[in-house]
Formats: C-alpha cells, structure tokens, sequence
C-alpha cells in the first residue's frame, strides 16, 4: 500500500487507534486546532479553520481511494481523514474554548454516527468520494448547529 497515501489516510496513524477510530481522529483534529489556533490571529482563523478544512478533503478523497482500493474494503474503519474534514468543518467560525471545542466534538461525532440524509447517501458515492464526503456532511450539520448555539447564546463568543 503506498505509505503516503496510508499516512494521510490514517491521520498518521491515529485511525489505527481503538476502540473507536472515527473518534480519536476527530478528538485529535480538536487538539490539532486548539493549538493551530494559539498561532493564528483570531481575526484569520475562520479562514485558516476552512483553508484547512478544504486542503484536508482534497488530499483526503484521493488518499482514502488509494487505501480503500488496495485493501479493498469500502470504507476502512481506520481512514480517520474524512473525521478530521467533518471536525475542522464543525469548528468553523467557533471559538476556541473548552466548550465550543467539547460541543463541536459531539455535535460532530453524534452526526457522523446517525448520517441523516443527505449524509447516509452520500456514503454510496464512489470510494474516496463516498469515504470522505458523508464526514463533509456530518460537519456541515454540526457547524450549523454550532453557528445556532452561538448566536443563541448558548455558547459565549
């Protein structure tokens, strides 16, 4: 298997993790951003948060066909780089404190594990496409749900 491929699809290994892969891939883009974020003016990172986001799923959607093609599974438990696109998108526009980063975790995770339409469709498209973008669609619902709760109130800005 081409071990750059491997690499990102994996998140550099943390989709070997257990239990749960999908969510120590998703715990560790949180960590990933809470420090990315301590370097980034607060007035940029909504953009470095999307930039980031965007590269991740442009990398991601060939990676994790390169890996689902030789293993010749559907969709590997252990390619976590579709968790951390749905995880960065999740955290978008968010602030970076415990809370928001606690509640962009679970909204995340909560929606990536029941895919309500059009999520669960998505998994059919084609290998990497179909890995990576049903995650694209658990982020955007948990980034709605995150904008919601801040202008709300139910998170401090």
């Amino acid at each position: 298997m081409n071990s750059l491929a491997t690499a990102i699809a994996t998140f550099f290994g943390i989709g070997r993790l257990r239990p749960g892969p999908g969510s120590w891939g998703s715990a560790a883009t949180v960590l990933l951003w809470w420090l990315l974020s301590r370097m980034t003016p607060l007035n940029s990172q909504i953009w470095v948060a999307s930039a980031l986001a965007l590269m991740v799923i442009v990398v991601g959607i060939p990676a994790s066909t390169r890996v689902a093609r030789t293993t010749r599974i559907k969709d590997p438990q252990f390619v976590v780089i579709d968790e951390v696109a749905g995880q960065l998108i999740a955290l978008i526009g968010a602030p970076v404190a415990w809370k928001s980063l606690l509640l962009g975790f679970i909204l995340f995770r909560g929606f990536d594990i029941l895919k309500p339409a059009p999520a669960r469709q998505l998994e059919h498209l084609p290998e990497g496409f179909g890995i990576v973008l049903d995650d694209v669609a658990a982020g955007l619902y948990a980034l709605i749900c995150m904008q919601a709760a801040l202008h709300f109130g139910f998170l401090p800005r």
